[in-house]
């Protein structure tokens, strides 16, 4: 991690117009958000406001942009539906315990199991569903409106030419807003998406009762919610990090997420996450420390209750445009052209992640299948890797055997199936130096081929093997037992 310093100060220019930025586009988001989970608008608008703020403080990863997520939102509509907001914000401050649980104990860590086809996969599908997200704002709208989004569009794409000083997604931005409001153009605007709240945010201990009944309740939409939350922080964060070539700390960052969805909770707002849009959004403006999370949560607080009368003006076809930008800029392009030279169980392993997560609009069930396939895939290919030789030795009277290759699960069947056991030999040698020996299961094939071949009035003789793996035999195998064929029909 770059120094402290660094991570505030070290892009003050970039961070606070990339800010400016994100802000905009969380307005419309909160709202909607706000509505999918059946909420007050002003609940999703707390929620992003604290969570960028204390996530700029707490996490782990500069520049990522935290705050009230559809993903999220999905997991509350039955809490909030049948027990109310109170509930709800109770559910929040359990997910953020939960979270800083998560990060003590150091589970940030098990990203490196996710592997890269995975990734690339929630990238993928993530940008998809962004898109899908923007069509009912296209959909059986005035011919003003696709001319706003194009419009958007070419000073997104044409704008960088002229200059890299200003974002030009803000510059988009303000002049489609000065434009419509100049011209009054009879378009959605972001006030036709809810009403905007007049006040700031106030502590508020949520209005539940303290008993089990309620932990009952909560405690189930909390688990999954902080599932969910830390699933898609962690890997926005891993995207972030490829984004800007710089290392995140996915632990604090899990513990930050928790004190966030605390804070927002206290605050009347609903637990969030990272989001990769806008953290896109961030880094391509010129984002890259925490001041830009910063900036965006405070400028969206101020914007909703301060200047809500020029923010409920901007055209929706402006962010639109915006989140276009965003979801051609996260799409992995080139893992469309890579299908023909990589391996085919990679490439299944994204499509597939790609597939589930856009049919179910849940990003768990994705990542989870694509995590599933990828350990399925892995455990075969090593699985084949096994390979036993032999070769006579005393005149015939003996075989030696060296097993080269990972012991497991997979690969057990094929371990025993590499000795002969109808071959009449004195004594066996069995060379184990260059296998491990990984779960019961190896345990297992190995009691199997020892004894088979005691039965036969074979001499076994083991050699070679290794600390770890003569651990596990000694705790787990039965060859070496008294009664060993007995106690190894119950093994």
């Amino acid at each position: 991690m770059m120094p402290l310093r660094q991570q505030w100060f070290g892009n003050v220019r970039g961070d606070v117009l990339s800010g400016l930025v994100v802000a905009l586009a969380l307005i419309p988001e909160a709202i909607a958000f706000s509505i999918i989970a059946g909420v007050d608008p002003k609940v999703g608008l707390y929620a992003s406001f604290c969570i960028a703020v204390v996530i700029a403080f707490t996490g782990g990863r500069p520049g990522m942009i935290s705050a009230a997520t559809g993903a999220m939102a999905l997991l509350m509509v039955g809490l909030v539906k049948e027990h109310g907001l109170q509930y709800l914000l109770a559910a929040t401050l359990l997910t953020g315990l939960l979270q800083i649980g998560a990060g003590l104990l150091k589970l940030g860590d098990l990203m490196r199991f996710v592997s890269r086809s995975v990734i690339t996969g929630f990238v993928n599908a993530l940008a998809i569903l962004i898109f899908l997200a923007q069509l009912p704002e296209l959909i059986g709208v005035p011919w003003t409106v696709y001319v706003v989004t194009a419009a958007g569009l070419g000073i997104i794409y044409g704008f960088p030419y002229l200059t890299r000083a200003i974002p030009s997604p803000l510059v988009a931005i303000v002049v489609l807003t000065i434009v419509s409001i100049l011209l009054g153009l009879d378009i959605r605007t972001v006030g036709d998406m809810g009403e905007l709240p007049d006040s700031l945010p106030v502590f508020l201990w949520p209005d539940v009762p303290l008993n089990l009944e309620t932990l009952a309740i909560i405690f189930p939409v909390s688990a999954t919610m902080a599932v969910v939350g830390l699933l898609e922080s962690l890997l926005t964060a891993q995207i972030v990090d490829d984004l800007t070539d710089t290392p995140s700390d996915k632990n604090r960052e899990a513990s930050g997420q928790g004190v966030a969805n605390i804070a927002a909770g206290l605050m009347g707002g609903m637990a969030g996450c990272a989001m990769i849009g806008q953290s896109v959004i961030n880094v391509k403006s010129g984002g890259r420390g925490r001041l830009s999370t910063l900036t965006a949560g405070v400028v969206l607080l101020l914007m909703v209750v301060f200047a809500s009368d020029w923010v409920r003006q901007i055209p929706m076809g402006a962010l639109v445009a915006v989140m276009i930008m965003v979801s051609i800029g996260t799409f992995s392009w080139a893992s469309i052209r890579d299908l023909r030279t990589h391996p085919r169980s990679s490439s299944i392993v994204m499509l597939a992640t790609v597939v589930v997560t856009v049919a179910t609009h849940d990003l768990a069930k994705g990542v989870f299948t694509g995590v599933l396939l990828s350990a399925l895939f892995f455990a075969r290919k090593v699985g084949q890797v096994l390979h036993v030789a032999s070769a006579s030795t005393d005149g015939g009277r003996a075989r030696h055997y060296v097993v080269t290759g990972q012991v497991f699960f997979a690969s057990a069947n094929a371990f025993v199936a590499g000795f002969d056991f109808r071959e009449a030999v004195e004594r066996v040698r069995i060379d184990v130096s260059r296998a491990h020996f990984w779960d019961l299961s190896a345990v297992g094939a190995l009691d199997r081929v020892v004894l088979k071949f005691r039965r036969e009035g074979t001499d076994v003789e083991l050699v070679g093997m290794n600390e770890a793996s003569a651990t596990l035999v000694e705790r787990l195998g039965v060859h070496d037992k008294p009664d060993a064929v007995a106690r190894l029909s119950e093994h």
